[in-house]
């Protein structure tokens, strides 16, 4: 596998590279796979997936995974299923970042990270923009990042 800290077709937002490695269309919408490095002491706020299940798949590095309220550490060689609908939230972990794969179904998701790398949109500032592009992917988030 390339570094995605310098694979040129990987992009950037708030410091995690991400490459969609099978799209929504090449599945006809059914999954899709992107590709995720993301530095210690990431992670996204607290949210749900409407019409996504999430799995990931570890490749590298530690993250605390949180889902409706029970946290579970997953590292390389594991992974964790996250259905749709479900509150949850990740962090990396310990001293190294993460690689890991996030597979999605049915596909569609992997937009929102397209529009967060276009606008280089910051949090809490640009909280607008982030929440017109994760209602337009039916993601609603539901409160802070892991502590």
């Amino acid at each position: 596998m390339k570094d995605l800290r310098t694979d040129a077709e990987a992009i950037e937002w708030l410091g995690v590279r991400y490459k969609t490695i099978l799209s929504s269309a090449q599945t006809n919408g059914a999954m899709s796979i992107v590709d995720s490095w993301s530095p210690a002491g990431s992670g996204p706020p607290r949210h749900i997936h409407a019409n996504e299940d999430e799995t990931f798949v570890m490749l590298s590095g530690t993250c605390k995974v949180w889902i409706a309220g029970k946290e579970t550490n997953v590292g390389p060689g594991e992974s964790i299923f996250i259905p749709r609908g479900t509150d949850h939230t990740f962090k990396v972990i310990g001293d190294e970042p993460s690689r890991h794969l996030v597979i999605l179904t049915p596909g569609g998701f992997e937009g929102f990270f397209a529009d967060m790398a276009d606008g280089q949109f910051r949090i809490p500032e640009d909280m607008p923009a982030v929440e017109e592009s994760a209602k337009r992917h039916h993601l609603t988030f539901t409160g802070p990042p892991l502590e």
